[in-house]
């Protein structure tokens, strides 16, 4: 269905909201991960049903992931920690390499990136399933992640160039290109859809 010009403006203006709740969520640093997951989950639920979620499913959402979104959020923290220590190790000289093992070092972690934002995605399509389950699902996607990649690369570029105070805006459309470019990457999922394993899709439902 085609949407006109205020309908593109109302859900421009939803995203950006979510992008600040999201940033707001996010502040505690231990929530960040819950906070992601429920952004996620947002996007998929308007995606899939042209309507937002309810404030408590948001917070069901929200609660559920609390715990291993905290592991999430660590282990990430920890990768981009070890990356701002290895360039400055390469920059310095301390390392050996120079600029050819700086970037190897900003394309892999590019990589690192695509594959987890595809994980989040998963997460936001099927939260139940949480985090362990959405990560099965990444190998074999490359295409998907280089994607995911460039959007994540794409918002932070944008994020180093907005006023600081538009940062937070950038969360919820970052999530909503995940979400699309996933889904027009997936193309063995009815929709896009992120599939689950012991979850059957869409197709498998309407063959029962």
């Amino acid at each position: 269905m085609r949407r006109d010009w205020r309908e593109t403006v109302r859900v421009a203006t939803d995203l950006a909201l979510l992008g600040f709740l999201v940033t707001l969520a996010a502040l505690p640093l231990v929530t960040a991960g819950a906070a992601v997951a429920a952004g996620s989950a947002a996007v998929h639920h308007h995606l899939e049903h042209d309507r937002w979620p309810t404030a408590r499913a948001c917070w069901a959402v929200f609660r559920r992931a609390l715990v291993p979104g905290l592991l999430a959020g660590l282990i990430a923290a920890a990768a981009g920690l070890l990356l701002v220590v290895d360039l400055l190790a390469v920059r310095s000289g301390a390392v050996p390499g120079g600029a050819p093992l700086a970037v190897l070092t900003v394309t892999l972690a590019a990589a690192g990136a695509g594959y987890g934002a595809l994980v989040v995605v998963a997460v936001g399509a099927d939260p139940d399933h949480g985090w362990r389950a959405a990560l099965a699902t990444v190998p074999g996607r490359g295409r998907a992640a280089t994607a995911a990649a460039g959007v994540v690369l794409l918002t932070a570029l944008l994020a180093a160039l907005v006023h600081p105070a538009l940062v937070p805006v950038l969360a919820g459309y970052a999530l909503f290109a995940l979400h699309v470019v996933t889904r027009r990457l997936t193309p063995d999922r009815p929709g896009g859809t992120t599939a689950v394993p012991g979850r059957p899709g869409p197709a498998a439902g309407a063959r029962r």
